[in-house]
């Protein structure tokens, strides 16, 4: 059974930083291009930031500079830093395959910034 678990969300002032986690599971996804995503209230789902299966990266413009996917492939974890956060960041971040995602989310985990 294929799972993705997001975790690590909070409430954290314009300015401040937090470091999200994905747990995947239940498939081999070593060998696939993860991306962090994230859905504003209101607002469509967005990719912020992919990572290839060699470590190559790349992100949105909103973000760039800001933020940084990583990825451990041993442990078959994903991982989203963010600092500089702003309160248009404000949203619920899930992970999942790109550029196809999995027929399903996690949970997803909620960040939001206050300013």
């Amino acid at each position: 059974q294929v799972q993705l678990v997001e975790s690590g969300g909070g409430l954290v002032q314009a300015g401040g930083s937090l470091r999200l986690s994905c747990a995947a599971s239940g498939s081999t996804f070593s060998d696939k291009t993860m991306g962090w995503y994230r859905q504003a209230s209101g607002k469509l789902r967005e990719v912020v930031a992919r990572i290839s299966s060699t470590g190559r990266t790349m992100y949105a413009d909103s973000v760039k500079g800001r933020f940084t996917i990583s990825r451990d492939n041993a442990k078959n974890m994903v991982y989203l830093q963010m600092d500089s956060l702003r309160p248009e960041d404000t949203a619920v971040y899930y992970c999942n395959l790109f550029p196809l995602p999995l027929n399903f989310w996690g949970q997803g985990t909620q960040v939001t910034v206050s300013s």
